[in-house]
């Protein structure tokens, strides 16, 4: 989990997942906010499971994430944005259904949520996502995925420098190997719809959304410009 600046709801998302019905876990908690210590220490004492992390400097959210997945020690990897939500029941149902199919990496529908934890939207999340379909059309939300801690030993595989999107480069690198991504339909998350956050940001979203074809992927500009106009006409129609 990394956190910057989300003082009025990293507290609540550090709970939720502290509140889980299944309990082996252990939580990284990076502090991206590299001028303010004091605060994130008094949420990293809420519990002994919680590691707690300082960049030197500001690394953006991506690059967090990259540090804190050399610290895990688990089998699996969960990710959780600092004011997002998990469901009770997350670990326990997720994690029994990736053993029970022997799944290398899943992910789960989720609610959308407003700065006062309103439901105001939800995503069903798809059954199964290939390259093409991902490439069209991120479905995959980060604070509901888990992924099996082994695939990361390929040091390929890891968030991008970008500002926002980063996680969907990291889901194109896994699905262009053949990594099979699979859906659970069970609403276990919720995702935060804040409008002082990057991700709110329109102008931020295009400009990261061009890098995600133009520098991670390879292609031409015009080509480039194509997807991310498909990319665009899918968001808007799923709102």
């Amino acid at each position: 989990m990394p956190y910057y600046k989300k003082e009025i709801f990293v507290r609540d998302s550090v709970k939720s997942i502290l509140n889980q019905s299944y309990k082996n876990f252990e939580i990284i908690l990076v502090n991206d906010d590299v001028e303010n210590k004091d605060f994130i220490k008094t949420i990293s004492n809420l519990d002994n499971r919680i590691k707690l992390l300082h960049n030197e400097k500001n690394l953006g959210a991506g690059e967090s994430r990259n540090r804190a997945i050399r610290y895990t020690k688990g089998d699996y990897i969960a990710f959780c944005d600092c004011d997002d939500l998990w469901k009770e029941n997350k670990l326990k149902f997720q994690l029994n259904y990736m053993k029970q199919f022997d799944l290398n990496f899943s992910y789960t529908s989720y609610d959308i949520v407003d700065e006062d934890n309103n439901v105001i939207n939800m995503r069903n999340a798809p059954s199964n996502i290939n390259f093409t379909k991902l490439r069209n059309s991120c479905d995959i939300g980060l604070s509901t995925v888990i992924i099996k801690k082994n695939i990361l030993e390929k040091n390929q595989y890891r968030f991008a420098s970008l500002k926002t999107k980063e996680d969907y480069v990291f889901w194109l690198k896994l699905a262009l190997d053949g990594i099979e991504m699979k859906g659970i339909q069970q609403n276990l998350s919720s995702w935060r719809k804040n409008k002082n956050s990057l991700s709110s940001s329109t102008f931020q979203k295009l400009i990261d959304g061009y890098k995600v074809y133009r520098l991670y992927l390879g292609y031409s500009p015009l080509k480039s410009l194509f997807y991310l106009t498909v990319l665009s006409i899918n968001f808007i129609l799923k709102n």
